[in-house]
């Protein structure tokens, strides 16, 4: 008896082991199948976001969409939109987050915030002001079109194809001026100092003779395998589409915004001036920060930081010896000669390449994971330059196209090193956001809304933490340079006060100059530029400042709690060269592996990997 009931417990436990492993067999079936329909949501989602958003697709090196503009100035254009991201978080909602991957869990919360943040932004009054100086389709027509950029010049379809965009801009154009005055109607305008820095950036592209145009740049440069037919049809298309579409697009333009709209735009600065401005700022606000900080929170942290970084200030001053205030130090460094060493604009870029080369052994240190994407330092064009500022444009994924850090020189005699120019390498380019940005849209594993998509707060943030690396890196040996490096964290700093300062707490536009001026060492130029930009953007200068503190946050945490960890250890074992747990390198590839999310969704994943760490 004992013999057959052994013998019955036996089949027993076999059975149940077989039936564990093939519910086992089921679950991980069902896993997959899970896994493959959210990444066939998200796949959909990203073809209709390309078709919608062609520009888009165009910089990301999807090039099905070139020829097309589609005039998103319209009610019916939103309303697909809404319709469009409603749409697919109901479907996000139909899946249950707890029975998802790690890495999946991440995509539903980042696509979550993402559906309900541009559903929030669609109920803001702000698309009656459908372009500014700083950004808009008119400056980006500009860049695509001058073939220097992002659309590709290299086939005859090619050319095609920015026949196709340059068709549409007309309608576009019409459209915007119809918004304009819509705003016009309701008091939503733009302030009046920035509306004539848009007038000339309009004017620019008026020309007499098409060859002088910005868009025959491609005419010009033809590669050589596009016959000597196609050359000839696609230069009289495009000298007849320059004269007929383009150069009277922008005379419109210029024009509208010239004589009817300049004398109906605001003199007061912040947007809390238009009819619901406030709640338009708090959305900016929360959308650039990805956070739920107040703006009376951020202000004060913008005060504390601001102080701060005024004492490392004062030590600097302190240690060159220079007798005087602050402030005299300031234009010490903004006038004296010795600082401005260049006489050509390839001499400031040749310093750029300088700084890259100087840190690059120390790199390799401090990232395990880096780019393939080719990247290279080049002149703003002129066309913008006057109102631009240093900035990184990204390259393609299939490294076709590079990505370029733009370096404005309006005169290369008065380009000044102090300006923080090893910072501004490590913010802009290496290992900024050429890093960040090109890790994100080279990973195959990420779906397509998060190679190509992006959150201010940690893009910036990370280039802003970046520039706190100088010294790790083997820069900032220089003290003017660490000083320049201090202006630009102040800089950063500043805007957390101004930005806050104009939109919600009656700052103007003069005060917020004086106070960027009193605070760090910039041109009046310069000031004006930026805090026009603030202007322009509301909250957009808020992501930066607080992106770098959330990440070095969380590196002194790590820091502090792997090391620490690691003394009760089997001391020796676990070490790594430096006696403790934690490694640089990894908690950088860490950081850049999953790309750009919603600092809170960071939080959660940069927990869970120091748990592995552990």
């Amino acid at each position: 008896m004992k013999r057959l009931v052994l013998i019955g417990a036996l089949a027993s436990s076999l059975l149940a082991a077989c039936n564990q492993q093939k519910q086992g067999e089921n679950g991980a079936a069902d896993g997959d199948a899970k896994a493959q329909n959210l990444g066939k949501l998200f796949d959909a989602y990203w073809e209709k976001h390309n078709q919608l958003f062609p520009f888009d697709a165009t910089a990301q090196g999807d090039n099905r969409y070139n020829n097309l503009l589609p005039n998103d100035q319209t009610h019916a254009f939103r309303d697909t939109l809404r319709a469009y991201y409603q749409g697919y978080l109901d479907k996000l909602n139909a899946f249950d987050r707890n029975t998802l991957s790690e890495n999946d869990k991440i995509s539903y919360d980042i696509f979550q915030y993402e559906m309900q943040s541009q559903l929030a932004g669609l109920k803001l009054n702000t698309w009656m002001m459908p372009f500014q100086q700083f950004w808009g389709l008119p400056i980006s027509m500009g860049q695509y079109g001058s073939g220097a950029n992002i659309q590709p010049f290299k086939t005859a379809k090619d050319y095609e194809n920015w026949l196709g965009r340059v068709k549409s801009f007309p309608v576009w154009a019409d459209s915007a001026i119809a918004n304009f005055r819509k705003g016009m109607a309701a008091g939503v305008v733009l302030p009046k100092t920035l509306v004539t820095k848009m007038i000339p950036q309009m004017q620019s592209f008026v020309v007499p003779d098409p060859t002088q145009s910005l868009f025959y740049d491609p005419i010009k440069n033809f590669p050589k395998d596009i016959s000597a037919d196609d050359q000839k049809r696609l230069t009289d298309a495009y000298k007849q589409a320059i004269m007929a579409s383009v150069v009277p697009t922008y005379q419109k333009l210029g024009a509208f915004l010239k004589n009817e709209y300049l004398p109906k735009s605001r003199t007061s600065t912040g947007i809390a001036a238009i009819p619901g401005g406030k709640e338009d700022y708090m959305y900016y606000v929360k959308y650039y920060t990805t956070t739920d900080k107040t703006p009376e929170e951020i202000y004060e942290t913008g005060e504390k930081e601001v102080a701060r970084i005024r004492g490392e200030m004062e030590k600097v001053k302190a240690q060159v010896g220079f007798k005087g205030d602050l402030k005299a130090f300031f234009e010490f460094m903004k006038n004296d000669k010795r600082f401005m060493p260049y006489k050509t604009p390839q001499e400031v870029l040749n310093a750029f390449e300088d700084i890259h080369k100087r840190m690059e052994p120390n790199l390799k240190k401090m990232f395990g994971q880096v780019p393939k994407t080719p990247f290279e330092i080049r002149q703003t064009e002129a066309f913008r330059a006057a109102s631009a500022s240093a900035e990184y444009n990204q390259g393609a994924p299939d490294g076709s196209r590079p990505g370029i850090f733009y370096v404005p020189i309006l005169d290369a005699k008065t380009f000044n090193t102090t300006s923080g120019m090893e910072s501004l390498f490590l913010h802009e380019a290496i290992p900024g956001h050429h890093y960040q940005i090109s890790l994100q849209q080279e990973s195959n594993d990420l779906p397509k809304f998060r190679r190509f998509g992006g959150y201010g707060a940690m893009v910036e943030g990370w280039a802003l933490y970046c520039e706190s690396l100088g010294k790790e890196l083997g820069l900032y040996t220089d003290p003017y340079q660490y000083m320049g490096a201090l202006g630009d964290e102040m800089h950063r700093a500043i805007r957390l006060v101004v930005d806050v300062g104009m939109h919600t707490k009656g700052m103007t536009r003069e005060q917020a100059i004086k106070y960027m001026m009193d605070n760090e060492a910039i041109s009046e130029q310069g000031a004006t530029a930026e805090i026009e930009r603030y202007m322009a953007i509301p909250g957009q200068a808020l992501s930066y400042k607080v992106g770098a503190l959330k990440i070095r946050e969380l590196r002194s945490k790590y820091q502090k709690e792997l090391g620490a960890n690691d003394q009760v250890r089997l001391r020796e074992k676990y070490r790594n060269q430096s006696g403790e747990h934690f490694s640089l390198s990894a908690f950088h590839d860490e950081m850049l592996k999953d790309g750009a999310m919603p600092l809170s969704v960071l939080e959660r994943k940069m927990n869970t990997w120091e748990v592995g760490q552990k």
